[in-house]
């Protein structure tokens, strides 16, 4: 069953590219939920406008922010930044703004009807709107996907190659009574998918239904970093999810038939961390920018120092900076859950 593409151009020829090309810009969203961070909510909004910060020195930053807070987000980024009156609830742009592809001349952005990760979170009646309501800002066209799906779910290889969690895109919550071929059907129409990777995942453990970016992500086509333990972690559900993941990978071949080569690349101490509960501690969710890769620091100097050091090697002319995420680490997403990429025009 294709799309539906009501409102929408042509979908033939589009596709997903990988993180690491060239960007126009990049998207982040000034956090409204006074509810839900309460008193943290000051930090949080803090945290954004570091990280806006820090990518504007590589790449056109854009800040998506409701109208009556515009002004203070802006002072907040200071002039690098450029703020849009679009009304958001949370921060978690990757999530709730569109998944961008592109084909010669044009690009286009994906809306796949953002539902607070299986109606797990309210209020998101904004977020819910945000990817129509950015496509019409940006005069760009908008494909309706159709299914639900969240942008931190989907991790591709610019190649035709996408990996996913089973717990997250085959959930009921998202899809009820949408089978894997129907899933894998729509994705490969929308971005250009030839393979789909199915993790396992795990269902109900956060409030992602165990998305992908935490857990694996490209390096490079072929190459798969994966989330693993920290040395002497003891077992649970996500050193089972990390264990699974693992198998899967190795047996794995890609679109073009290749087998992949597997990177482990170890969580951070958990006793250093000052954070608990649903606190997302895995470098995992990095971003790849212009010229940048933005990792999370973590209070393990030896982790911290490992994780750099490898997306060094992996990501060669580029340079990685840490921040310290802990508050928005804290409510179960990172840097990578915090921002979308529009891929640059190519001819």
């Amino acid at each position: 069953m294709s799309p539906n593409s009501e409102n929408s151009p042509p979908i033939a020829g589009w596709r997903m590219p990988a993180e690491w090309v060239p960007h126009a810009r990049t998207y982040l969203s000034w956090p409204a939920h006074t509810s839900l961070y309460r008193a943290d909510l000051p930090a949080v909004r803090d945290t954004v406008a570091r990280l806006a910060r820090a990518v504007a020195d590589h790449e056109p930053v854009a800040l998506l922010a409701r109208p009556e807070h515009r002004d203070a987000a802006q002072r907040a980024v200071g002039g690098a930044v450029e703020v849009l009156p679009i009304p958001v609830d949370d921060l978690w742009t990757r999530d709730h703004g569109p998944t961008f592809v592109s084909r010669p001349g044009a690009v286009a952005g994906v809306d796949f009807g953002f539902n607070g990760w299986g109606d797990k979170q309210h209020p998101h009646e904004d977020d819910h709107r945000v990817a129509r309501r950015l496509l019409d800002h940006l005069g760009l066209p908008r494909l309706a996907a159709g299914i639900v799906a969240e942008g931190g779910s989907l991790e591709v290889d610019g190649e035709g190659t996408l990996l996913a969690t089973e717990s997250s895109l085959l959930n009921d919550n998202r899809n009820p009574g949408r089978d894997k071929e129907h899933v894998e059907a729509v994705l490969g129409e929308l971005l250009g998918i030839d393979k789909v990777i199915w993790l396992a995942g795990v269902r109900g453990a956060d409030i992602t239904d165990c998305h992908v970016d935490a857990l694996a992500r490209f390096a490079a086509p072929g190459v798969v970093l994966l989330d693993r333990p920290a040395a002497g972690s003891a077992p649970d559900e996500w050193t089972a999810v990390s264990d699974q993941a693992l198998k899967a990978l190795q047996h794995a071949t890609d679109a073009r038939g290749r087998p992949l080569e597997v990177v482990e690349l170890p969580a951070p101490d958990r006793s250093r961390i000052r954070g608990s509960g649903d606190f997302l501690a895995s470098y995992l969710n990095y971003y790849v920018a212009n010229g940048a890769v933005f990792v999370p620091s973590f209070g393990d100097g030896r982790a911290d120092d490992h994780a750099r050091g490898l997306l060094a090697e992996l990501h060669p002319g580029r340079a990685v900076v840490q921040l310290d995420i802990d508050p928005i680490a804290r409510y179960g997403g990172g840097i990578h859950c915090a921002t979308q990429q529009e891929p640059a025009m190519t001819m």
